[in-house]
């Protein structure tokens, strides 16, 4: 059974920055895409970003492009998000996934493995 656990959420102004971490278990992690998404108060699930099981590609929702930034390391099984120059509109829950297939995707029906989410909340 996978199982992914995010960390590192919090309340920050805007302009600051967080990182969160997505620790996956239950599967070899060094096989398969990551990717982060996030859902707001009232609004539907988004993507926001994902990586491929080397790193070398990765894929960003225009909103965060330049902003925020995707790694893994697949000796500690984990994903990161680096959230820099955070929006009062960045903020939500943001979700890490495991994907089944073998290409970065944004589409949320590829990702078989879901965590419980964290919360960011950025204040203006």
């Amino acid at each position: 059974q996978v199982q992914l656990v995010e960390s590192g959420g919090g309340l920050v102004q805007a302009g600051g920055s967080l990182r969160l971490s997505c620790a996956a278990s239950g599967r070899t992690f060094g096989r398969y895409v990551m990717g982060w998404f996030r859902q707001a108060p009232g609004k539907e699930r988004e993507f926001v970003t994902a990586i491929n099981w080397s790193g070398a590609t990765t894929y960003y929702a225009d909103s965060v492009k330049g902003r925020f930034t995707i790694s893994r390391d697949n000796a500690k099984n984990t994903v990161y998000l680096q959230m820099d120059s955070l929006k009062p509109e960045d903020t939500a829950d943001y979700y890490c996934a495991q994907s089944k297939l073998g290409v970065v995707t944004s589409t949320p029906a590829a990702y078989d493995y879901w965590g419980q989410g964290t919360q960011v909340t950025v204040s203006s």
